[in-house]
This record gives structure tokens, C-alpha cells and sequence, in this order.
């Protein structure tokens, strides 16, 4: 039995694509039996800056090129969501009970063909542009408040 109330956070960094209609990139991921949409998201590894791990993220998960997107904002402190116990002792092997995790605003300034979500090691089956209102109805659940956390932090780049 995992005592999950020990187990620490695993350090993040997300994104919000921006495109120039007010649209965000979310993509469907590939292990997931549900239909859930996620943004670009991924563990920072030891040494480096949320920022890097940001931009790393970005290029591994959709293929946007550094020249494609430009930083608008970043959350001012951590976000954090929990696991479902069922998926506590499945997921990263064990080692975490949730994401502590750096949010970046991205402005997406190439075209839809810029993107490219058959990179080296896929994550996403499909993606598409969503309406940031809509966010929070199409992530997995347990992702869900910190989803609605983020249009609060990013509200007045989202009009």
C-alpha cells in the first residue's frame, strides 16, 4: 500500500499555444481510452529552468519550432493537481502523487502546418484549436481545477 500523502510532486512545465484567433493547442493523448485533451506538458529535468523544460516540451510534443512562438506570460507561482489513487502507484512508476507545474503563455505565430505532432517520441493521436472557455471540459477530471486555474492566471492575454 502507497502512502500517497508522502509521495512528492513531479515538477512540470506546461504550455498554453496561443494561436492568433484566440485558440489553444490542445492535443488527445495517445495513452489515453478516454477522449481527453491536454496541453503541451512535461517533467523538468534536474538542472534545468521551467522555461527550457517549456520550450523543450513544446518542440517535443508538437513539433513548433522556437521561431514559430514567442513567451507572453508565465503564472507567477506553481500550480499542482493530484493523481486518482488508482492511478498513483501506475503512473511515473510509483515515484510521485501529482504535477507541481510552471505554466508558460506561448503566442503561436506560424501556421497549422507549422505543427507536427509525429515527433520523435509521440504523445498525442490528434490535435486541434479550442476555445480556452472550453478547456476545462475537455481535460481528464483530476485536471480539471487546475485548468480553470490557468484561464484565471491568463485571463487578461485570453481576450
Amino acid at each position: 500500500m502507497i502512502d500517497i500523502a508522502s509521495l512528492p510532486y513531479r515538477p512540470c512545465a506546461g504550455v498554453m499555444l496561443l494561436n492568433r484567433h484566440g485558440q489553444v493547442f490542445v492535443g488527445q493523448r495517445l495513452d489515453s481510452v478516454v477522449e481527453a485533451w491536454q496541453m503541451p506538458q512535461g517533467g523538468i529535468d534536474p538542472g534545468e529552468e521551467p522555461i527550457d523544460a517549456a520550450w523543450r516540451e513544446l518542440w517535443e510534443e508538437t513539433g513548433v519550432e522556437r521561431q514559430h512562438a514567442e513567451l507572453i506570460a508565465q503564472a507567477p507561482e506553481e500550480l499542482f493537481y493530484d493523481l486518482p489513487e488508482d492511478l498513483v502507484g501506475r503512473l511515473w512508476k510509483g515515484k510521485w502523487r501529482g504535477q507541481r507545474q510552471r505554466w508558460f503563455l506561448f503566442r503561436f505565430l506560424g501556421e497549422d502546418q507549422d505543427v507536427n505532432i509525429e515527433t520523435a517520441e509521440p504523445e498525442f493521436r490528434a490535435w486541434r484549436w479550442a476555445e480556452p472557455k472550453d478547456l476545462p471540459d475537455i481535460i481528464v477530471p483530476f485536471k480539471r481545477a487546475l485548468y480553470k486555474e490557468l484561464l484565471t492566471v491568463f485571463e487578461q492575454h485570453l481576450a
